[in-house]
């Protein structure tokens, strides 16, 4: 890619809490990836959650800002701002006023099993190359999803991480080092 400015991983999410995993996400794809920032992008609504268990956004974004004080770690209410819903619709308006930032879009594993009931999955994929993080016990069928074979001919290997910033979308990479079994539903469960 010949983009210029900064290198930032988009951690999108509802953070209902934000959680330790969300932050082993973020400090992994600092380092490995060679990103200068990562923004916690807290949704205002996901369109595939339920919004029965959902604390305010307010709360959200206020566990996010908690769980890290790490400068690098920027928390964002920008899809508010923007009033979108839909990762493609704020990729799409982050490309336009931030013409010469790399975006790289980081996910969890579990994600990966349901990416393609996502908006505009396979535009996603050619919007912003991304990188996926293990859960335990989501490997196995993240690989086995939809989206992971459709798309696997445009994986890169583990070890060119660091590369990922320069590929043209689509293209991913899958980081199995993290291992943070964390998770918001479990944490709300023990509230």
């Amino acid at each position: 890619m010949d983009k210029q400015g900064p290198k930032i991983g988009l951690l999108g999410g509802s953070f209902n809490p934000a959680h330790s995993g969300h932050l082993e996400i973020s400090l992994t794809a600092l380092e490995r990836l060679g990103l200068d920032y990562v923004w916690w992008l807290v949704s205002p609504g996901n369109p595939l959650k339920s919004e029965a268990n959902m604390a305010s956004f307010e709360k959200r974004f206020e566990s996010a800002e908690k769980i890290t004080s790490d400068e690098r770690i920027i928390i964002s209410d920008i899809e508010k701002k923007l009033e979108t819903r839909y990762t493609i619709d704020t990729l799409l308006e982050l490309n336009k006023s931030h013409p010469e930032t790399q975006f790289i879009w980081l996910m969890g594993a579990d994600n990966l099993t349901q990416f393609d009931q996502w908006k505009d999955w396979k535009k996603i994929a050619e919007t912003v190359p991304f990188a996926i993080f293990n859960r335990p016990s989501y490997s196995k069928p993240s690989f086995e999803s939809v989206a992971a074979k459709y798309l696997i001919k445009y994986r890169i290997d583990e070890s060119e991480a660091h590369t990922l910033y320069e590929r043209k979308p689509p293209a991913w990479v899958y980081c199995f080092e993290n291992n943070n079994p964390a998770s918001s539903t479990e944490l709300r469960n023990k509230l």
